[in-house]
Protein backbone atom coordinates (compact mmCIF):
# COMPACT_ATOMS: atom_id res chain seq x y z
CA UNK A 1 0.00 0.00 0.00
CA UNK A 2 1.64 3.47 -0.78
CA UNK A 3 1.08 6.32 1.43
CA UNK A 4 -0.06 9.99 -0.06
CA UNK A 5 3.47 11.34 -1.40
CA UNK A 6 5.73 13.86 0.24
CA UNK A 7 7.90 16.46 -1.79
CA UNK A 8 11.45 15.56 -1.12
CA UNK A 9 13.92 18.37 -1.65
CA UNK A 10 17.45 16.56 -2.29
CA UNK A 11 20.80 17.76 -3.54
CA UNK A 12 21.23 15.31 -6.53
CA UNK A 13 24.16 13.15 -6.18
CA UNK A 14 23.84 12.86 -2.24
CA UNK A 15 23.95 9.37 -1.35
CA UNK A 16 22.86 9.95 1.85
CA UNK A 17 19.24 11.45 -0.14
CA UNK A 18 19.36 8.14 -2.25
CA UNK A 19 19.59 6.09 1.05
CA UNK A 20 16.84 7.75 2.53
CA UNK A 21 14.55 8.31 -0.54
CA UNK A 22 14.86 4.28 -1.05
CA UNK A 23 14.16 4.04 2.84
CA UNK A 24 11.02 5.98 2.19
CA UNK A 25 9.75 3.99 -0.60
CA UNK A 26 10.41 0.70 1.09
CA UNK A 27 8.07 2.00 3.25
CA UNK A 28 5.39 2.64 0.92
CA UNK A 29 6.22 6.77 0.74
CA UNK A 30 5.59 7.94 -3.14
CA UNK A 31 8.43 11.04 -3.64
CA UNK A 32 8.02 13.67 -5.41
CA UNK A 33 11.52 14.67 -6.03
CA UNK A 34 12.70 18.33 -5.78
CA UNK A 35 16.45 19.77 -6.45
CA UNK A 36 17.21 21.50 -3.05
CA UNK A 37 19.59 23.48 -5.07
CA UNK A 38 17.74 24.93 -7.43
CA UNK A 39 14.73 25.69 -5.77
CA UNK A 40 13.35 29.05 -5.13
CA UNK A 41 13.54 29.73 -1.82
CA UNK A 42 12.53 32.92 0.17
CA UNK A 43 12.71 33.21 3.61
CA UNK A 44 9.28 32.39 4.10
CA UNK A 45 9.65 29.53 1.95
CA UNK A 46 11.96 27.90 3.73
CA UNK A 47 11.85 28.86 7.55
CA UNK A 48 8.39 26.82 8.24
CA UNK A 49 10.85 23.47 7.35
CA UNK A 50 13.30 24.55 10.83
CA UNK A 51 9.70 24.19 13.09
CA UNK A 52 11.06 25.10 16.56
CA UNK A 53 14.35 23.25 16.19
CA UNK A 54 17.61 26.15 17.13
CA UNK A 55 19.45 27.74 14.55
CA UNK A 56 22.24 25.47 14.58
CA UNK A 57 20.23 22.52 13.86
CA UNK A 58 19.08 24.00 10.17
CA UNK A 59 22.27 23.86 9.29
CA UNK A 60 24.32 20.88 7.31
CA UNK A 61 26.71 19.65 9.34
CA UNK A 62 28.79 18.35 6.18
CA UNK A 63 29.09 21.98 4.50
CA UNK A 64 32.24 23.20 4.26
CA UNK A 65 32.18 26.69 6.09
CA UNK A 66 30.59 24.66 9.03
CA UNK A 67 33.00 21.52 8.99
CA UNK A 68 35.62 23.55 8.83
CA UNK A 69 34.71 26.19 11.71
CA UNK A 70 34.62 28.87 9.09
CA UNK A 71 31.37 29.86 10.31
CA UNK A 72 29.91 29.52 13.75
CA UNK A 73 26.53 28.27 13.33
CA UNK A 74 25.71 28.74 17.58
CA UNK A 75 26.52 32.52 16.37
CA UNK A 76 23.59 33.12 13.82
CA UNK A 77 20.43 34.34 14.64
CA UNK A 78 17.71 33.64 12.24
CA UNK A 79 17.40 36.12 10.27
CA UNK A 80 20.92 35.22 9.67
CA UNK A 81 20.98 31.97 8.67
CA UNK A 82 18.22 32.48 6.30
CA UNK A 83 20.46 35.05 4.53
CA UNK A 84 23.61 32.87 4.65
CA UNK A 85 21.24 30.00 2.98
CA UNK A 86 19.31 31.76 0.41
CA UNK A 87 22.97 32.76 -0.79
CA UNK A 88 24.89 29.31 -0.23
CA UNK A 89 22.02 26.80 -0.45
CA UNK A 90 24.26 23.90 0.51
CA UNK A 91 24.29 24.95 4.18
CA UNK A 92 20.48 23.99 4.35
CA UNK A 93 20.10 20.56 6.35
CA UNK A 94 18.73 18.43 3.89
CA UNK A 95 16.62 16.24 3.56
CA UNK A 96 14.00 18.71 3.03
CA UNK A 97 10.60 17.01 3.57
CA UNK A 98 7.10 18.51 2.79
CA UNK A 99 3.56 16.46 3.59
CA UNK A 100 0.83 19.15 3.17
CA UNK A 101 1.05 21.50 5.89
CA UNK A 102 4.02 19.78 7.57
CA UNK A 103 7.31 20.42 6.95
CA UNK A 104 10.60 19.00 8.20
CA UNK A 105 14.65 19.43 7.91
CA UNK A 106 16.92 16.44 8.33
CA UNK A 107 16.65 12.63 8.28
CA UNK A 108 15.08 12.20 11.86
CA UNK A 109 12.22 12.18 13.95
CA UNK A 110 10.05 15.26 12.98
CA UNK A 111 6.87 16.20 12.06
CA UNK A 112 6.74 14.67 8.45
CA UNK A 113 8.28 10.69 9.31
CA UNK A 114 5.88 11.16 12.54
CA UNK A 115 2.63 11.95 10.04
CA UNK A 116 3.62 8.63 8.34
CA UNK A 117 3.95 7.05 10.82
CA UNK A 118 7.51 6.05 10.03
CA UNK A 119 9.57 5.31 13.32
CA UNK A 120 13.75 4.93 13.07
CA UNK A 121 14.86 2.40 15.11
CA UNK A 122 17.20 3.49 17.75
CA UNK A 123 20.71 3.87 16.35
CA UNK A 124 19.39 4.00 12.34
CA UNK A 125 21.22 6.72 11.50
CA UNK A 126 19.87 8.21 8.35
CA UNK A 127 21.12 11.06 8.29
CA UNK A 128 24.84 11.27 8.32
CA UNK A 129 26.37 10.63 4.67
CA UNK A 130 27.47 6.96 4.74
CA UNK A 131 30.28 8.04 2.24
CA UNK A 132 31.99 10.86 4.42
CA UNK A 133 31.79 14.20 2.65
CA UNK A 134 34.75 13.95 0.70
CA UNK A 135 33.55 11.57 -2.03
CA UNK A 136 33.40 12.89 -5.44
CA UNK A 137 29.88 12.14 -5.41
CA UNK A 138 28.83 14.09 -2.55
CA UNK A 139 30.80 17.29 -4.51
CA UNK A 140 29.05 20.23 -4.77
CA UNK A 141 28.83 21.80 -8.28
CA UNK A 142 31.79 23.69 -7.79
CA UNK A 143 34.17 20.80 -6.64
CA UNK A 144 34.27 21.35 -2.73
CA UNK A 145 32.02 18.90 -0.61
CA UNK A 146 29.12 19.38 0.72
Amino acid sequence: MTTPGIIFYEKPGCIGNRQQKGFLRAHGVALEVRDLLAAPWTHASLRPFFGDAPVSEWFNPSAPAVKSGALDVHACSEAQALQMMLADPLLIRRPLMQYGELRSAGFDTGPVLEALGIRLQPGQDLQTCPMGDTEPQCASPSGAPA
